[in-house]
């Protein structure tokens, strides 16, 4: 089944490759939405997908990049929109 899930993630997480190693992760289990920094220091992503898919990519967004701190996260399960054809850095 097809869910639509709405991240936030804050810590150490804005200039350190966090949006490319989302993005690439993403692509690789085919995963569409998006991914972009906010101007309060959090990074927003959106994930559209299968649960089993979406699941592994939540476990990405807590682990990071090796020089990412996640501090907190907010996942938010929205109703599935397909609205994305890829997954997309936005600025």
């Amino acid at each position: 089944m097809n869910k639509r899930l709405h991240v936030f993630i804050s810590g150490n997480v804005q200039g350190v490759g966090l949006r490319y190693f989302l993005r690439n992760k993403a692509m690789h289990l085919g995963i569409n939405g998006f991914v972009r920094n906010l101007q309060d220091g959090r990074v927003e992503a959106v994930f559209e997908g299968k649960d089993e898919e979406l699941q592994k990519m939540i476990e990405f967004c807590k682990r990071g990049t090796f020089v990412s701190k996640v501090k907190d996260m907010n996942v938010k399960e929205e109703s599935f929109r397909n609205e994305f054809r890829e997954f997309e850095i936005r600025a």
